[in-house]
């Protein structure tokens, strides 16, 4: 099992800037969902954003500690006109 706060310590690791939200989508600690928001996304394909998040995450995803992953990723341009 992982926490929501050391998902978001492992994004941050690697993506300084993001913000991220993390959100535990079944209570048992493996099934998440996950927002984030960097302006290292600039340029990136949708794919090319989640790659990135993955990255971050191998170890957890790896070992199963996270199960299941639903992923929103945004620059913060993205991110401020999807939530206007």
């Amino acid at each position: 099992m992982i926490s929501p706060q050391q998902i978001e310590e492992m994004i941050k690791a690697e993506l300084p800037d993001a913000q991220v939200q993390v959100q535990d989508l079944t209570g048992g600690g493996d099934h998440y969902q996950v927002t984030v928001v960097s302006s290292q996304f600039a340029g990136k394909r949708l794919v090319q954003q989640h790659q990135l998040i993955y990255g971050a995450l191998r170890q957890a995803m790896s070992t199963e500690a996270i199960h299941a992953l639903a992923l929103k990723t945004y620059t913060p341009e993205a991110f401020a006109n999807n939530n206007s």
